[in-house]
Parts: C-alpha cells; structure tokens; sequence
C-alpha cells in the first residue's frame, strides 16, 4: 500500500507569545509543527488527502476556531482539529465537540497532555486514509467483477481478463486452485457476466454426494427406477438447462460416473435413470479441481478422456500467499461484508497488523481469511498467536530441558491438531492443507497418539 506523505500539525493562534511556546513544545516532542497566525494561511493548506491534524485558539480575531473547524470538516468531514479553549469557552467548546471536533484542551494544560491528544489523532487520521485507499483500490476500474475477484496483482488482473473473455461464450470451462482460493466465485462470475446469467446457476460437489445416489441427483429418475423413487424427479443437470453446471471438487467423482459424465458433455443429452428417452441440455460446464487431473489421469484415478474434455480452456486461481500484496485489500474488502452482515463498525488497524496479515502463510487461502475477517470485525480478534494454525507463537510450550526432537514433536502434533479441528476432523483436506500424502498424515497421527474419532477399519488401507 503506497505510503502518504509528510504528517502536519497545523497550528493556529493570533497570540504570537503562546503560538510559539506551543511549537517549541511540541517540537521538542518530535511533532512536526506548522505555526500559523491566522486561519487564512492554515485552510489553503488542507486538503482531503492531508496527513494533518489542526490544533486551533477559539477565541481568535476574524476567524474564529469554531469557523476554521466548519471550513476544516468542509474541506474533509474527517479532519482532526483540536480546539484550544479558556475557562469561559467551554460550553462553547462542547458545542464544536457535536459539529465534529476532534478534541478540546481547557487552559491552562501541561504540553504533554496536548501531545498525548495530538499523536492521537494524527494516528486515527492515518487510519482514515489508509482505509479510504484500500476502499479506492475497490473501486477502481472493472466494477462489479473486481469486486468480486479482489486485487491488483498482475495474476488477479489476468484472471479477470480472461473471465471477462469467456462469460459470454459457451466454452466448457476447468478452473484449478487450492482449497478455499474462490474457486465457485469465478464459476459464478463466468455465469453472472455471460448471457446464461438469467438461468440456473447449478452448483454440485462430488465429494459430497454418496455415491450411491450422484447419478440420480445429476441425471434424475422415474418414478420406480429403482427402490425408494415414488416419482419421477428432475436431475441436476436438466435443472441447469440454459444456464450453467459447476461441478466442484470433480477429481471426486467416481470413474464409472465418470464416463456417463463425458457423455453428456460430448452430445449434451442425458436419459434419466428408468427412463430411454433423450433429453437434450443446453448448458455450459464448468469444473473446479484442486488436484493435477492430468496427472490423476497417468495415475488411473481420473479419466483422461474426461480431462481432455473439460480442459477446453483452464484458469488458475493463485493462492494469497503467491499475491502477499492483494491480502491487505482483500481483508479489508472481507471486512466491509462482515461490516453488513453483523452491523458492526471495523475496527482501525495498523502497519504492524498489516505486516502480520502479509506475513501469514493462509494455507485455506480466502476462505480462511474470511473467517479473520469476521473475527475481527465480531471484535472477538484475540492476535495472530490465536489465528493461525502454522504460527508457533501458540504452540504449547515445551519443558525447558526437553530436547529439541521432544520439541519439534510437540509442535508437529499441534500443528496437525490444529488442522484437524479446522476442518472438522475431514482428514482427506487437512492432508492436503498439510501437503503430505494420506500415509503420511496416518503414520504421523498413530505415532503422535492424535484422537481422531476414527478407526483403524475406518481409516482404511494406508
């Protein structure tokens, strides 16, 4: 995020004696001064824009402070300006606190108290403009869809050219990304933004249909196609008719449905189960995989007929941490929506908590980052040490004469717990958040004695 320029602490007195015992004060504090005897001088200097805090007299001649502050929160309505008050004045002075004034400071006060209230609200006024930045790269060119798909990185920028290429053809579409990178939201974009967008947008997760009934769901049935179907019932795919199929997480999907799949995609006609009548589809497909599928295919567990098929034109989302730059945008874009949602105001954030945010490794990529988000935004935020399942800083400690292998053990079963409770004990995602084979992740928890809640039968062969 770009840098602003210089902080100014504008201030404003006709009384020459006590203007310059105030700069000398808060210079020798290390606050970067600007002495003005009049109003007139100051308000050319302001602008929206401007790192700035004013501090004003209120009783001064011609333009008064209660005047320099209505010009000051014209110019920019979230300017600080803290008004120096006399005994007499303060009824006055609470007035300007309901028009917008930053603070008021009733004479005679000590030069640190004036300090204290003047680094603070040159530290609000950076804030306010940071954010007004981060909500300024939103708004930047390419509307609706770049707020969608959050960021500026060349590989973001890329990506939405291409969606924005492709929505209004009917090209079969596979889009490959890691767990949580926003894989459904450029199928949605590919639907919303193309000329099917006024039909079904069907959604279908192949890993989480049971086997024995995705062919129904996704053909559909008659009535007494088989045991259980009373009447007849309309599969996914015909639901979808001139509008858009995702199928997510397709490397799911078991080989024999595969075939049937591949079917449909080459005549774009189905049959439902009980049935022998043609059903023509017009629909477009799109597939979303986190795995290689090409080599699925070399390995025998994913057609390679069906890779080629789907592998008409392919987009790749990048993770957050190949596009560190994009993640501060986008939490504060994550934030605005939990901003509506739970009726809450943002809370300010800083360079230190931005550099955290850069920094962290988001293995569940914008799902992930979400969830901070709303934690943050819910004030339930408790730091970094409490978020990530992969910083050490919440990692129990170890004995201090353990040694380092007893250490190193330690970490590694709470990292893999960690995990575990992320996904909600799912073992096929937290071996592949981990990057480690399934082996691995069994070998690993058998020796680490991790619980589970499954057996050994359950686990199946290794």
């Amino acid at each position: 995020m770009p840098e602003f320029g210089p902080s100014i602490v504008h201030l404003v007195d006709d009384d020459e004696d006590l203007r310059d015992a105030l700069a000398q004060g808060l210079e020798l504090e290390g606050l970067p001064i600007r002495s003005h005897e009049d109003a007139a001088g100051l308000l050319s200097q302001l602008s929206q824009d401007a790192h700035a805090v004013v501090i004003s007299d209120i009783r001064m001649k011609g333009i008064d402070g209660l005047e320099v502050l209505k010009r000051a929160l014209s110019i920019d309505p979230t300017m600080p300006v803290i008004l120096i008050t006399g005994h007499g004045d303060v009824q006055m002075a609470v007035d300007a606190m309901r028009i917008g004034a930053y603070d008021f400071i009733e004479k005679p006060f000590p030069i640190s108290r004036l300090q204290t209230v003047v680094e603070r609200a040159l530290e609000k006024r950076r804030l306010v403009l940071e954010n007004r930045l981060l909500r300024s790269r939103l708004d930047d060119s390419g509307g609706e869809l770049s707020a969608r798909l959050v960021g500026r990185t060349p590989a973001i920028e890329r990506l939405r050219q291409q969606i924005r290429a492709l929505a209004d053809t009917d090209v079969d579409v596979l889009i490959r990304g890691e767990t949580g990178a926003g894989k459904e939201v450029v199928a949605r974009a590919l639907h919303d933004f193309g000329q099917r967008s006024k039909k079904n947008f069907v959604a279908i997760n192949c890993a989480a249909l049971p086997a024995d009934i995705i062919e129904s769901e996704l053909f559909g049935h008659e009535a007494g196609a088989f045991t259980g179907a009373q009447r007849q019932r309309i599969g996914k795919l015909e639901h979808a008719d001139g509008g858009t199929v995702f199928l997510d997480e397709i490397e799911s999907m078991p080989l024999d449905l595969q075939a049937k799949l591949l079917r449909a995609i080459e005549t774009r006609v189905i049959e439902r189960l009980g049935s022998n009548k043609p059903i023509p589809l017009d629909v477009r497909f799109v597939a979303a995989t986190k795995t290689d599928l090409a080599r699925a295919g070399e390995a025998g567990q994913f057609r390679s007929d069906l890779y080629y098929r789907l592998n008409v034109v392919t987009l790749t989302i990048p993770p957050l941490r190949e596009r560190p730059e994009d993640i501060p945008i986008l939490f504060f874009h994550l934030a605005r929506e939990a901003r509506a949602r739970f009726r809450r105001e943002i809370p300010p954030f800083d360079h230190e908590f931005e550099r955290h945010l850069v920094a962290a490794p988001w293995p569940g990529n914008v799902r992930e980052l979400r969830n901070y988000a709303d934690r943050f935004v819910l004030g339930l935020w408790s730091g970094f040490e409490n978020g990530s399942a992969s910083d050490p800083s919440h990692a129990p400690a170890a004995p201090l004469n353990a040694s380092l292998a007893d250490r190193m053990t330690l970490y590694e079963k709470f990292v893999i717990e960690t995990e575990l409770s992320r996904h909600q004990g799912a073992l096929k995602p937290t071996y592949e958040a981990l990057q480690i084979s399934r082996k691995g992740l069994y070998d690993k928890i058998k020796r680490l004695g991790i619980e589970t809640g499954e057996t050994e039968d359950e686990r199946g062969e290794a």
